[in-house]
């Protein structure tokens, strides 16, 4: 929008305030709230933060401020805050864009793609659940009949919460988030929300409002609304697989390739992005599943409901979701990255190493459309089956020794999050548990 259009905008939507919105490093929204009236200043030099308040920025409380540049073209309405208007912001530091901000860095890596023609393209599937605290503090889920040892697409559990999955599909709709397709989860309480695929950044920024969407809202009908990747230890973890393509200048999506000799409707450039992607697979689990609790989540084993649905192998197949990369006929989904992911590093990170894979021409080798989880860790190596890091700790390992996923998410970037990553992972090996001491107080 220009200026003025955007001017216009706030009058016919009677928009008080213009949230400058970014992310921190681990991609939780922060914002200022700007009245209208100085929407000027936020997409001039833009609204001033102090750096050393947010977590992953590099920077002192002697640091200079980091600025929120707004992007005019995300100018959005935030239909469950009326009065309230959403831009998202570029970081900027001493006038130039800042290459601690998530966003800067999924922009940078974006123009290679751009340099060589291609427009990135992914289409995020956000799981999560509607939760609440019971008497004894508690969480389970808000529904409290959703108990079903299987309750994938149960009817039920979706009716139950239909009130809120409608607020926030019609407030998605109402901005141009087009929700297509809402059903319940293989997890009591865990839900999915789809909406239609875009150019990277795009999708990122909408992953973003979804978030900011799906928790006050939640919060709203007295549910608690979460990305965890794992809050039940007997039940399936929440997952945000990413749908990837390219477009070029002559076809709307260069993977594809009706007539692939494996059917998988994959052409040779999308083989080598693939390549790519498994190639740097154990690094990118740092960045697609960056929490000590997705650990938990990227396991082989079974839940209650008889699969934990974790791409916990290093392997590629048909509709295999066993293997962390899964073929839809003709696109690749990447079934790595869950709720806890920054979608703008996440999705820098995936693109610097498919385009590796294509610079670099690395085939992904044939497709394994088995299920994995019945092989034994004995057949599982003799067939070359890479795993999956298995802590935070080995997926930092993974990720400090690997050059293309680092430099995809800037090389300060990355020098910053496996710091504070790092710091996490001790964090938790520090803490004693409910687990321990049930467990060991009198064992001895």
């Amino acid at each position: 929008m220009t200026p003025d259009q955007a001017k216009s905008f706030f009058a016919e939507h009677r928009t008080r305030y213009v949230l400058a919105q970014f992310v921190d490093i681990h991609g939780a929204a922060k914002a200022k709230a700007v009245p209208v009236e100085h929407y000027d200043m936020v997409i001039g030099d833009g609204a001033g933060f102090a750096g050393f308040a947010v977590w992953g920025l590099g920077m002192g409380p002697h640091g200079p401020d980091f600025m929120g540049v707004g992007d005019p073209a995300t100018i959005s309405e935030i239909p469950w805050m009326p009065g309230f208007a959403r831009i998202a912001c570029d970081g900027h530091v001493h006038g130039e864009p800042y290459p601690y901000c998530s966003r800067v860095a999924l922009k940078r890596q974006l123009e290679r793609f751009t340099e060589r023609g291609y427009t990135l393209y992914t289409g995020i599937e956000p799981e999560f659940m509607l939760l609440k605290r019971n008497a004894q503090g508690k969480l389970e889920p808000f529904d409290s009949t959703d108990g079903s040892d299987k309750p994938c697409y149960d009817y039920k559990g979706l009716a139950r919460v239909s009130p809120i999955l409608d607020d926030l599909s019609r407030h998605l709709r109402a901005i141009g988030v087009d929700v297509y397709q809402i059903d319940h989860e293989d997890a009591n309480g865990q839900f999915e929300i789809n909406f239609t695929f875009a150019d990277a950044l795009k999708s990122a920024d909408n992953m973003i409002l979804f978030k900011m969407a799906a928790s006050e809202i939640a919060r709203a009908h007295g549910a608690i609304a979460t990305f965890m990747p794992k809050p039940f230890s007997n039940r399936t973890g929440t997952g945000s697989h990413f749908h990837i393509s390219i477009g070029t200048a002559t076809a709307k999506n260069a993977f594809y390739d009706k007539s692939d000799t494996r059917g998988l409707g994959l052409s040779q450039v999308g083989y080598w992005f693939l390549g790519g992607l498994l190639h740097h697979a154990r690094a990118l689990a740092a960045i697609c599943a960056p929490s000590v609790n997705s650990y938990k989540r990227l396991v082989v084993g079974r839940s209650l409901s008889g699969a934990t649905w974790a791409p916990a192998y290093i392997a590629y197949g048909d509709n295999n979701r066993t293997a962390c990369v899964r073929i839809p006929f003709g696109r690749i989904e990447l079934r790595l990255p869950d709720g806890a992911a920054n979608p703008y590093l996440a999705t820098a990170a995936l693109a610097a190493a498919g385009l590796d894979g294509i610079d670099r021409r690395l085939e992904p080798g044939e497709p394994l459309n088995i299920n994995l989880y019945d092989l034994t860790p004995d057949e599982i190596r003799e067939r070359g089956i890479g795993l999956l890091p298995q802590s935070l700790s080995e997926a930092l390992d993974a990720l400090a020794g690997d050059e293309v996923v680092k430099n995809g998410i800037g090389a300060k970037l990355a020098e910053e999050f496996i710091r504070l990553k790092r710091m996490e992972w001790i964090e938790y090996s520090r803490h004693v548990g409910e687990w321990e001491t049930e467990r060991y107080l009198e064992m001895f």
